[in-house]
């Protein structure tokens, strides 16, 4: 069944700890609709902590999906994402005019918002040595090489994140181009509106909230949740900040204080990360944390004119 374009998918992103989850639940209040997360942590059902998911409180308040809906055994990614989230998008616009999307999973939100690019097939034997390379510890020789190749996608990817590093370098090596230039396929189009918000706050004040959340997150038990999971670390859904820091620690390679000092920092990192690729996005309209009703009246006034 096609949908309307009367209907409308409010994507409410910024980066980690600003306060999305509060401001989504409002919105998604208001307008008596449905909330869809676009992160790529909170889906796990065995990590709730380190993922921040929302408290049993905010999830009865308004109904969510795609919170601990799939396991960390699983193979995940944002073209899964792109499936399952339309299905379920096409489902929920039988029932309501307008739904809010809150997350901070660059990749999650595009795969929605635009589509996944269509990446060209790759050579296995590359793909192999690559591999071998990581496996013998070159990672650090894998990330100069993928500056070299693709300086662009070298100050957006994770540089923890082995298989995205792989991935891209054996892009670049199999077609000769690098692997942004397979990033700019024409968006596809959606059977529905988007109406971006962006939420943000001066840079102190994001980093203070954002080392309180760690702390809160500890006095919960995070290091805990990090043990229970630990027998898995190999896997790519817990190579992710929260848990990737006690690993080591438990491995010995840090103290526990070192571990709590390094989560708020790749928290920090990731927070830049996030922005600078949603500040590239000019579709995306921000306010401060507290606007709520401002960006009630922009949505309401958005959604008159289409």
């Amino acid at each position: 069944m096609s949908l309307k374009m009367s209907k409308n998918l409010i994507v409410i992103v910024g980066p980690t700890g600003v306060g999305k989850t509060s401001a989504g639940i409002e919105i998604a209040k208001y307008f008596s609709t449905e909330i869809v997360s676009a992160d790529s942590r909170q889906i796990f059902r065995e990590l709730s902590i380190g993922t921040a998911i929302p408290s049993p409180e905010e999830l009865s308040s308004v109904k969510h999906h795609f919170i601990h809906s799939h396991s960390i055994h699983e193979i995940y990614n944002a073209s899964r994402y792109e499936h399952e989230a339309l299905e379920l998008l096409n489902r929920l616009f039988q029932k309501y005019d307008t739904v809010v999307m809150v997350g901070g999973s660059m990749l999650y939100i595009d795969a929605v918002c635009k589509g996944i690019d269509i990446m060209p097939d790759t050579d296995p034997e590359i793909r192999q040595h690559l591999k071998n390379r990581l496996a013998a510890g070159e990672m650090e020789s894998l990330r100069r090489q993928l500056k070299k190749l693709d300086p662009e996608y070298y100050l957006k990817v994770d540089l923890k994140n082995h298989a995205r590093i792989i991935h891209a370098l054996e892009i670049c090596l199999t077609t000769g181009k690098t692997y942004s230039s397979f990033l700019t396929n024409p968006n596809k189009t959606r059977p529905f509106g988007i109406i971006k918000i962006g939420i943000d706050t001066d840079r102190a004040r994001l980093h203070d909230l954002i080392n309180r959340r760690v702390d809160k997150m500890i006095e919960r038990g995070l290091e805990n949740e990090a043990r229970r999971v630990y027998k898995h670390k190999g896997l790519t859904s817990l190579n992710t900040v929260g848990y990737r820091e006690w690993f080591d620690c438990f491995d010995g390679k840090t103290t526990r204080e070192d571990a709590i000092g390094f989560i708020k920092r790749n928290s920090r990192r990731y927070a830049r990360k996030q922005l600078t690729w949603f500040r590239n996005d000019k579709t995306i309209t921000w306010f401060e944390p507290h606007q709520l009703n401002e960006i009630i009246t922009f949505t309401e006034r958005k959604i008159s004119k289409k």
